[in-house]
């Protein structure tokens, strides 16, 4: 069933207020779940938002014959003692990237895995060659045929390896952490991605028996052991800190007085430098951030500035949509840099329809020049973070708006319509029964 936002906008006014609390991370809980791969026993998931990327891979491991089941709201417990099966489901693999991540604990505990190249947002090329070619160093052998590929080891078994990646990579990071937890020997993994993601993933292995040494480093080394035990650890899932800046943008963008909750600042400190650098009246708590008498400030009187996306600690890749729209109203002329994705900039043609004044140079870099008032429009959601970015705009734009195509919004957001609302948003959500 399809489903659109009907979103009246505010016409530039900074009317919003309330509180919004942040979910637990899907960039954090969904390699957690792939971790269960490599248990003995079962866990307890918790702060595990509705989402659908949460579904869909709790549908992969059950196809693999793991027992997944949601014990209540935002609690999951995962269970793969009855694993059988080593070959992902290519329905579901092709709609979300996340399943690469499933190869390398699957590899390690079976000594084969087959899956189809992976799918999901198109933001892009997703080569997978850093995977291929480390599991190669760790003694894996790989055949591609009909559009699937088989990779398998010698007496079922990874050896550790030393792996150096060309570029930093959170899903290769955290496939290889979990693949050299059962490998025989040591697996040293250099240049690896610093998103804390990958402690929060790091700290619940350990704690389950794991060896793993240099999280928060550019070098991890992991001693492969046995199948892990939980022994009744439960997981809790980190703030998301994407939904956290995302958040953080509407409301220099639309809100008068807007407190964010149960999240961490520490892990969008640049987000948080650049916006209080542009003039927003922001306030940094232990688990909170505050915008208060932001209606006192002009969006006009905002100041622009560039922004570069590069691995963490750097901008963040996901926040750069979002970002994009606050720059639309910014005073001057503002450089965005799109370093990680070259697809990622598609969605500025829709933007600028809305009114924005935007140069696409070329496939990586955008000029924008503010301020410009933004019309209301139909919109077609191109992907998570963009369609995230597309609500904000048409919160922000005067007039009613319709975005279609918001399962790829569901995706990373649990109802995020009825969040909104909360803080005085007028967002509906319509289904095709409806229209």
């Amino acid at each position: 069933m399809k489903e659109k936002f009907i979103v009246k906008g505010l016409g530039g006014k900074k009317i919003l207020s309330g509180k919004i609390k942040i979910n637990g991370a899907k960039n954090a809980i969904l390699p957690t779940m792939a971790a269960s791969i490599l248990f003995k026993d079962g866990f307890e998931l918790n702060n595990i938002p509705n989402i659908e990327d949460v579904k869909r891979m709790s549908e992969l491991l059950g196809c693999l014959g793991s027992e997944v089941s949601k014990k209540s709201e935002n609690k999951y417990l995962i269970n793969s003692k009855g694993l059988n099966k080593f070959d992902l489901d290519r329905k579901i693999s092709e709609q979300m990237r996340a399943s690469i991540i499933l190869t390398g604990p699957l590899l390690a505990r079976f000594g084969q895995v087959s899956f189809p190249v992976p799918g999901g947002c198109v933001i892009g090329a997703r080569p997978i060659d850093f995977f291929v070619a480390g599991f190669k160093k760790m003694g894996a052998e790989t055949k591609f045929k009909n559009d699937r590929y088989y990779i398998s080891t010698k007496n079922k078994k990874l050896n550790g390896a030393k792996i150096f990646f060309k570029t930093p990579s959170v899903t290769a990071t955290e496939t290889f952490i979990m693949a050299g937890v059962l490998a025989k020997g040591k697996t040293i993994l250099k240049n690896v991605a610093l998103e804390p993601e990958i402690d929060n993933l790091i700290n619940f292995l350990v704690s389950c028996g794991a060896k793993i040494k240099g999280g928060g480093t550019t070098t991890i080394e992991i001693v492969g052991g046995t199948l892990l035990e939980a022994k009744g650890k439960k997981y809790i899932a980190m703030p998301d800190r994407i939904e956290t800046g995302s958040f953080l943008i509407l409301g220099a963008l639309c809100a008068k007085d807007l407190e964010i909750t149960n999240c961490n600042p520490n892990d969008i400190d640049i987000l948080i430098e650049i916006l209080k650098d542009s003039g927003v009246p922001i306030k940094v708590g232990k688990t909170s951030i505050k915008i208060e008498k932001n209606d006192k400030i002009n969006n006009s009187q905002f100041k622009g500035s560039g922004i570069k996306t590069k691995e963490y600690p750097g901008f963040p890749t996901d926040l750069q949509a979002p970002m994009v729209i606050f720059l639309t109203q910014t005073t001057g002329e503002s450089l965005v840099f799109e370093t990680i994705f070259e697809g990622r900039l598609n969605f500025i043609e829709d933007i600028t329809r809305m009114g924005a004044d935007i140069i696409l140079l070329d496939p990586h870099r955008a000029i924008v020049r503010g301020p410009k008032d933004l019309r209301a429009r139909e919109l077609e959601s191109p992907d998570i973070r963009a369609g995230l970015a597309f609500v904000i705009a048409t919160i922000l734009a005067k007039g009613e708006s319709v975005i279609n195509n918001i399962y790829l919004i569901d995706r990373g957001y649990e109802r995020i319509e009825e969040r909104l609302i909360k803080i005085g948003v007028d967002i509906k959500r319509i289904s095709s029964e409806e229209i």
